[in-house]
């Protein structure tokens, strides 16, 4: 057994627990990876868990706004093995669609998710000859010859630092707090960001308030029959085409920045969809731009995405100098018992969506399984 250099209280002395694979995240890319785990034949609990730092079921759709939507109908949304059920209703799934199907996948699976149950560390064993990694957590140290994080990018959100942040005295917050609109209402709001979020809030924000949207370049606003399934279509070729060794297309990238989701169009009828350019500072009373101008605000919610949750890999030392962790596929190039699944384009194209996620779910476990067949 190994011993594990981190940890405290009744969990880290409780003796490591041995699997074959330790799933970390509880989202949609821990699901997907269950299934296949599944799938390939390892027995829940022995041979796999899934530890979810989270309190219930649906990852970071838990915590979305409540008007949030998906951008593709429910069967073009699902996670592999079981199609999203529809709605009922006409229109995108809601948010707290998607966490339901999330909840129901998971209990018709019966994946071993255990939550909470906190991830804060994967080791390499010190002063031992073994295959396996330990994973520390809240609930104990597991041992495991293979670890799949896919804790995505909720527990990071971004915010950029700009001058006078710290005098600013009105309200400040990032999309990860945004509830909804009301909060807002009768103030003067300047929305930071150009993706789809900041275009979504500003939307349902300037129904109740002033606003001012700023983006770091004019935005550029897919037609409006675009929708998930063509952005995935797009995906599946650009990732076709590098597979055969062909020019990078940009993929979504270089399509454009928003979708027209109907609360979107409708803010581009009330001629509210115009973007300005990026502040310079902020003051005390609102933002200000290089040649003098500024615009007074109450509240400035910044729509400035969010960055890979991998703080509990920081042990093996395997970022590279852009914050990530370099891989061929999902596997870990300086740790080939690690697979990272679920963080964007750079883990797979697409497979950040809940549709996109299960191709390389699946070839992270194919990996997996060669790896745990050839040290059987």
């Amino acid at each position: 057994m190994l011993t594990s250099p981190g940890g405290s209280g009744t969990a880290a002395r409780q003796p490591p627990r041995e699997v074959d694979v330790v799933v970390v995240g509880g989202g949609q890319a821990a699901l997907a990876t269950g299934y296949y785990l599944r799938r390939a034949g390892l027995e829940p609990e022995s041979g796999y868990v899934i530890l979810d730092a989270g309190e219930a079921p649906g990852g970071a759709w838990r915590h979305m706004w409540p008007s949030l939507t998906l951008f593709s109908p429910a069967e073009f949304s699902s996670l592999p093995g079981w199609r999203m059920p529809m709605t009922g209703q006409s229109g995108m799934p809601p948010a707290a669609h998607v966490v339901d199907y999330l909840t129901r996948y998971e209990q018709r699976y019966d994946l071993p998710v255990h939550r909470p149950a906190r991830v804060t560390a994967v080791r390499r064993p010190v002063g031992a000859s073994t295959d396996r990694l330990a994973v520390e957590s809240s609930e104990g140290v597991y041992e495991a010859r293979a670890v799949v994080s896919a804790t995505g990018t909720w527990g990071r959100p971004f915010v950029p630092h700009y001058p006078g942040m710290s005098s600013f005295r009105g309200l400040q917050l990032h999309s990860a707090d945004y509830v909804g609109p009301d909060r807002f209402a009768g103030l003067r709001v300047v929305i930071v960001g150009g993706g789809n979020t900041g275009a979504q809030l500003l939307a349902e924000v300037s129904t109740v308030a002033e606003t001012t949207w700023v983006t770091q370049r004019p935005p550029v606003f897919l037609p409006d029959d675009v929708d998930g399934r063509a952005l995935f279509a797009v995906a599946t070729a650009r990732r076709k085409a590098l597979d055969a060794g062909l020019a990078d297309s940009g993929g979504v990238r270089g399509l454009g920045d928003v979708v027209m989701v109907p609360s979107v169009r409708e803010a581009r009828d009330r001629g509210v969809l115009h973007a300005s350019p990026m502040f310079e500072r902020l003051t005390p009373k609102g933002v200000a731009w290089a040649d003098g101008t500024h615009q007074p605000a109450d509240a400035i919610v910044w729509c400035t995405g969010f960055r890979p949750d991998l703080g509990h890999l920081a042990p093996l030392g395997l970022r590279g100098p852009d914050g990530r962790i370099p891989t061929a596929g999902t596997r870990s190039l300086g740790e080939p018992r690690l697979h990272l699944v679920g963080y964007g384009d750079w883990t797979g194209p697409g497979s950040a969506t809940l549709i996109g996620v299960g191709r390389t779910a699946r070839e992270a476990v194919d990996e997996i399984t060669a790896l745990l067949g050839s040290r059987s």
